[in-house]
């Protein structure tokens, strides 16, 4: 995050301890407890870029085209909950998967969002982690019970100096350009301009198709590498620490973190709080807000 960012932060929290500061000399103490609450989560934010932006990635996982289907439902999720806190996301880039099941439906293999906005990444980063879809498959012509699974991954949008930390050699990287498209191939550009990257080292692949500049979509997929590359830095240290302590943490496919049930009952659970809802819908619909300020409290 650059200087002119964090005094722009900075700036927005002085002005909203001002303006709770006079809204309780005037005596309008109506909505000032639910403000004072959405503030006071921002306490338990420490972490290094919990301020700012984050990188938002949705893989299908178990479960063929519903789960395909389930990870666009995913992607709703959290561009409805990004429009509830004000946040800007865009997607980077997106794999469509098969078409089918009612009203021609597509479903997403994978995608990567570009999410904007002070503390997103404080907010959203324990949202990383398998999510478990039980419902009637649309895809099912006798409706049968089906089982899906999406990894979410979040990852910081890092600064400068870090990225200077991680040195990429530009013979460790293969550049490939291609033709963005939409679903079921619609919308081909005629221009090459979306670019995936190569990091041989790691074999770690990103791409990006949201911008009509090669340059600038280079840009972005650049930025992506970064932050895999200093998330698996980190992770290596986070290692170490457990081995210290003598404690191992299985992080396999397996391990959802949360779970969605709409038939044969309707149930949202979070394993990890055991925080629970029956709204399914209002959760799908963006409504998160209680299930991740519950994780955020619940392991700091």
């Amino acid at each position: 995050m650059g200087i002119n960012q964090e005094i722009t932060n900075f700036r927005e929290e002085i002005e909203i301890i001002r303006d709770l500061k006079k809204k309780i000399q005037e005596g309008k103490i109506e909505n000032l407890a639910k403000e004072i609450d959405k503030q006071e989560i921002k306490i338990f934010f420490s972490g290094k870029y919990d301020r700012g932006n984050a990188i938002l990635q949705i893989f299908a996982g178990a479960g063929g085209i519903d789960a395909q289907d389930w990870t666009t439902m995913l992607l709703r999720m959290f561009e409805r909950y990004c429009q509830r806190k004000g946040f800007l996301a865009k997607i980077i880039h997106q794999s469509f998967g098969e078409a089918g099941g009612p009203d021609g439906r597509i479903g997403t293999k994978s995608v990567i969002m570009e999410i904007k906005g002070s503390w997103a990444y404080g907010f959203l980063k324990k949202e990383t982690g398998v999510h478990r879809l039980v419902r009637q498959s649309p895809f099912s012509a006798k409706k049968l019970r089906h089982t899906s699974f999406a990894l979410v991954e979040v990852l910081p949008e890092i600064g400068k100096k870090e990225q200077e930390e991680i040195k990429i050699k530009p013979e460790d990287l293969k550049l490939e350009t291609f033709r963005a498209s939409g679903p079921g191939g619609q919308y081909v550009n005629k221009r090459e301009s979306a670019v995936r990257l190569t990091h041989l080292p790691t074999r770690i692949v990103v791409s990006s198709q949201s911008e009509r500049l090669q340059g600038l979509n280079r840009e972005k997929a650049m930025k992506i590498l970064y932050a895999k590359l200093y998330q698996i830095k980190e992770a290596e240290r986070q290692k170490e620490i457990k081995k210290i302590k003598g404690k191992t943490v299985s992080a396999s496919w397996g391990n959802q973190i949360r779970s969605y049930v709409l038939h044969p009952y309707k149930l949202v659970k979070d394993m990890r709080t055991n925080m629970e809802t029956s709204n399914v819908e209002g959760v799908l619909d963006g409504n998160l807000d209680k299930f991740i300020e519950t994780e955020i409290k619940f392991k700091t």
